[in-house]
């Protein structure tokens, strides 16, 4: 055989081994064009066996891959492990896998190989929501699908677990069940140049209707953050699932059971239904969900909240900063679902929350049974009465404008209870009941009756139902109540509600300075890497505008920093650290969210401090009480500690609260 016989002998060979390595592979690779990116963008596709000579049609679960890895899935192991263990599913199921492509040219450039997705504070280039709506409707098209919600999920590790986790609560109308394996505790979201923290744990209502799972390696570094997510799910109405598995690694455990659990999740009708209540939190200026058209302008960031939404009424509420920011500057639009009687008129009560007033205007539904409402970021109830409206109950206003009602134990406490009626004529002999399965507040169950409310008036209850917390020593308690209104004589709404109870014996702080435009050098404690130990290091911050005479006077903002004598580390002794805060009075303004990474913990994760000031029109001498809370961080490492024959992967990443009360006077 002569030399170029050889050699195509050889390639003919090649040729033949790869087309027999490509028939045997579990999944295929391919293309699609994408206007979000402008270019053409990957994905990973496993069919299930035979798919070719089938004309069944199949639910998909989208699969989001972590930090430094890509839709091959095969940066972290070599393709040796998730890859086999979603193939081998599918390879016995009834069901697609696509695993998407997180790459973004910009932010691969380093950190073992990128960051993906577009979720970092100055990033929003590329709407991954989007994309996703693009890839779906590929998918959807090439594919054999199911196309409705019930049957398309999204599951994902780490930076993934949170695009899960994000994208299925931006659109629970397009996505029925999510899972998430270790996840990205927060990153940022919404319009390029006002972009905002999301924190999943911070938005559970957006899950109402959708089924979710979160599973967690107990050895994984950032379990801590996994606790906290599961403690914001489980007492919520969302149907939720736990997983804890014992393993060392930041990595996705129990594959076969989660994706068993989407199985579950496309064989629930009730996933086909149409909520006939629902809330959504979403930072866009623009979005849509369950039929909505929302369209909100105005200055700077803002959190545009659509609570309780049924056909007759909703709660519009804005924030600077979520969870807990003050209203924001809004313009908002509402364009409902096709819900109403074409060419009918219909009142909307416009409640303001805080305020005393409800206004009245009529509105006419559109040709397609639509109807447009607006108003502004202040925060308002809104209720209808008109073809299909006007016999909603009882309204049980919010408790405060911040995130949670805070309050002291030890002696009676009486609620902020204020009863709005949503309709248009009176509502008589109403009757209110608090009732709670927490041992820690007394009484837990009282009644009231409410002889009349007017419409679109308000009663409040707060002196008629006084109650006692029990606190320990520790951080902020919660405790859960059922406020159940009955109306109609026999119709009745309950609703779930939450306090934060203060510690006991909270103390004043050994020191504190307030930064009133001053510069000051402060120790601070600097974790040393993630297998523990640091080190303290002297840091300069300027900050606050004022005289910089280190008090809070009228017409200046300032932070105030707090020296602990133990911080969560060891190492982290008489360190100054700034405060998160918080206040009962009205007087205190939190002018700013300060947000800054903390320390080298490569989550996304913020520690969240404020700027303040007096308000406007606040009276000198009065004493205002202050809540400090600031927080310590440590990477928590035990050597000795073993998964079987292997050594615990990573140290642990942990943080703690340290709340300190205070009195400052209004100069």
């Amino acid at each position: 055989m002569n030399a170029r016989l050889l050699i195509a002998s050889v390639v003919l060979l090649a040729s033949a081994v790869a087309g027999a390595s490509a028939q045997t592979r579990p999944f295929e690779d391919h293309v699609h064009p994408s206007k979000v990116f402008g270019e053409n963008r990957n994905y990973r596709l496993f069919l299930p066996p035979g798919y070719e000579s089938s004309n069944a049609r199949y639910p998909v679960i989208y699969y989001f891959h972590g930090h430094s890895d890509r839709y091959t899935l095969e940066r972290y192991d070599d393709g040796k492990d998730t890859v086999p263990k979603i193939a081998k599913f599918v390879a016995a199921h009834d069901v697609i896998v696509v695993t998407v492509d997180g790459y973004v040219a910009r932010d691969y450039t380093g950190f073992y190989g990128g960051s993906p997705w577009d979720v970092r504070a100055d990033g929003g280039d590329f709407d991954f929501g989007k994309y996703f709506h693009e890839l779906v409707a590929h998918v959807d098209s090439t594919y054999r699908t199911l196309t409705d919600r019930r049957h398309r999920a999204t599951s994902g590790l780490s930076m993934g677990g949170f695009m899960s986790l994000w994208l299925s609560a931006r659109y629970p109308d397009l996505i029925g069940s999510a899972s998430s394996f270790n996840p990205g505790p927060e990153f940022y979201a919404g319009d390029k140049g006002s972009r905002m923290l999301w924190r999943p744990k911070d938005h559970v209502a957006n899950h109402n209707q959708t089924m979710v799972r979160l599973i967690h390696a107990s050895g994984d570094f950032i379990s801590q953050y996994h606790e906290e997510t599961r403690d914001a799910y489980a007492p919520s109405a969302v149907d939720f699932e736990y997983r804890r598995d014992e393993y060392h690694r930041h990595w996705a455990t129990s594959i076969g059971e989660t994706f068993e659990f989407h199985m579950r999740a496309f064989a629930n009708s009730a996933l086909d239904n149409v909520p006939v209540e629902w809330s959504h939190d979403d930072p866009y200026r623009q979005f849509s969900v369950w039929g909505y058209d929302v369209e909100a302008s105005g200055p700077g960031k803002a959190m545009v909240s659509l609570e309780n939404v049924t056909q007759c009424s909703l709660r519009v509420r804005t924030r600077r900063w979520s969870p807990d920011g003050p209203p924001a500057e809004r313009n908002i639009q509402i364009r409902t679902a096709p819900l109403y009687t074409a060419g009918k008129t219909y009142v909307l009560l416009d409640h303001t929350i805080g305020g005393d007033s409800t206004a009245r205007r009529e509105l006419v539904a559109d040709p397609s049974g639509r109807l447009t409402l607006s108003v502004d970021g202040a925060g308002h109830q809104l209720s209808l009465d008109g073809p299909g409206c006007g016999a909603e109950p009882p309204v049980l206003l919010p408790l405060t404008s911040s995130d949670f009602l805070r309050v002291t134990p030890g002696s009676p406490v009486t609620l902020p209870l204020k009863i709005y009626n949503p309709r248009n004529v009176a509502q008589k002999n109403v009757k209110f009941r608090l009732e709670s399965e927490y041992p820690t507040v007394s009484p837990d169950r009282t009644e009231i009756r409410i002889d009349e409310i007017p419409a679109g008036g308000v009663v409040d209850v707060s002196s008629r139902i006084p109650l006692t917390f029990t606190a320990g020593a520790d951080g902020y308690a919660r405790v859960g109540f059922t406020a159940i209104v009955g109306y109609d004589d026999w119709l009745s709404s309950a609703r779930n509600v939450s306090v934060l109870v203060e510690p006991d014996g909270m103390q004043a702080p050994v020191a504190y300075e307030v930064l009133d435009g001053r510069t000051l050098t402060l120790p601070v404690f600097r974790q040393k890497g993630n297998q523990g130990g640091g080190s303290i290091l002297q840091r300069t911050v300027t900050e606050g505008t004022g005289n910089g005479n280190g008090i809070l006077e009228k017409g200046e903002t300032a932070t105030i920093w707090v020296k602990i004598p133990q911080g969560l580390d060891p190492f982290d002794k008489n360190t100054w650290h700034r405060a998160k805060v918080r206040s009962a009075s009205s007087a205190l303004v939190e002018k700013a969210d300060i947000q800054e990474e903390k320390q080298r913990e490569w989550t996304g994760a913020q520690e969240r401090t404020s700027l303040i000031e007096w308000r406007s029109g606040t009276p000198s001498g009065a004493p205002i009480r202050l809540i400090l809370d600031t927080e310590s961080v440590s990477f928590h490492f035990t050597p000795d500690v073993r998964y079987g024959s292997e050594k615990l992967y990573q140290a642990i990443q942990l943080h703690r609260h340290h709340l300190n009360a205070v009195e400052l006077r209004v100069p």
